[in-house]
């Protein structure tokens, strides 16, 4: 009477729902890894322990960037102060310019003078009423004049390469500037990656380092389960179970942990492939070493059930999944 109580209960589900023991819980299980080198100064985390995100996991020994952050910001401020000396040395050139401007105002009315000093004797001359030494004082203190007028139009001219020179020197440590700035940025941020926080709220995995050992960029450091996206579960059904299946279906979930609980979920997707397409070296059929079996296709289950078991399912947990074939249909 037993078995034929069993055997009814069986064949009921079997007629009822589509099951599949090929399961398992899931959880998003990211690295942790380093985006710097050096030796680890402190681990501030233990195995298995929960964490808030932006909680310290462990700090990197930074004394090396903090010296280049140092280095970048004396750099920056030495341009700084080049941009000072320079500007200055502008201002004083203007000055200077400014000056030999208001020489040569004074060369061209000094010239002018000794101009119509020269003609009122060139006419004395003509007439022999001044002497030839006379002549000659005139003609010598023109060409002083003269002599005198140009200098004061090359110094005036000087004067303004030197402020061209002085701006045009300006421009070179603006942009030196502006690369050591670049330059600091880059090393406030080598500072700050040597503190490791967490990205999320989760929970660590097993701890595999230790203070004092050196590390390389891009090394894992440690695995944290992601707590803030929730468990899924991925049931690999046989191909002939899908079409008793569609997106929004609700299905009950058992795991080996807890058996007597039945967890209420609903199918989010359906993989566009069987599971062993995704595989390093995914069958080929045209090589005609084949076997026809039934292939399984990745269903992916979201966790509905507010139950506090849920709470206690860990990744890589084995779960039993069934779909009534009563609720049937495709989207």
């Amino acid at each position: 009477m037993a078995l034929c109580i069993w055997g009814v209960i069986t064949a009921f589900n079997l007629l009822k729902y589509e099951e599949t023991d090929d399961a398992q819980v899931e959880e998003y299980i990211n690295p942790i890894t380093s985006r710097v080198s050096g030796f680890i100064k402190e681990i501030r985390y233990d195995e298995n322990q929960e964490v808030k995100k932006g909680d310290t996991l462990l700090v990197i020994d930074n004394q090396e960037y903090a010296l280049q952050q140092q280095e970048a910001e004396a750099g920056i401020q030495s341009g700084k102060d080049q941009i000072a000396a320079l500007q200055s040395n502008v201002e004083t050139a203007s000055k200077i310019a400014e000056v030999s401007k208001v020489q040569i105002t004074a060369a061209k009315a000094k010239l002018v003078r000794q101009q119509q000093e020269f003609a009122r004797y060139q006419k004395l001359f003509d007439a022999e009423s001044a002497t030839k030494q006379q002549m000659e004082n005139v003609q010598t203190a023109l060409d002083v004049a003269q002599s005198d007028y140009q200098a004061a139009l090359d110094n005036y001219q000087a004067a303004l390469s030197k402020v061209n020179d002085n701006r045009s020197q300006i421009s070179p440590v603006l942009s030196e500037i502006k690369r050591r700035e670049l330059i600091l940025k880059r090393n406030n941020l080598d500072v700050s990656y040597t503190v490791i926080t967490a990205p999320y709220d989760g929970e660590m995995g097993k701890r595999t380092i230790q203070p004092g050992q050196q590390i390389q960029v891009g090394q894992t450091l440690a695995f944290i389960v992601d707590k803030e996206t929730g468990k899924w579960v991925v049931a690999n059904f046989k191909e002939t179970q899908l079409h008793n299946m569609h997106i929004g279906e609700t299905v009950y979930i058992t795991t080996d942990a807890y058996p007597d609980v039945k967890i209420k979920g609903k199918i989010l997707s359906l993989s566009p492939a069987t599971g062993s397409r995704f595989s390093l070296l995914p069958p080929d059929n045209s090589t005609g070493n084949f076997v026809k079996i039934a292939q399984r296709i990745p269903v992916k289950i979201k966790i509905t059930d507010d139950n506090p078991v849920v709470a206690g399912l860990s990744a890589g947990m084995n779960a039993n999944v069934s779909v009534n074939k009563s609720s049937t249909g495709h989207e």
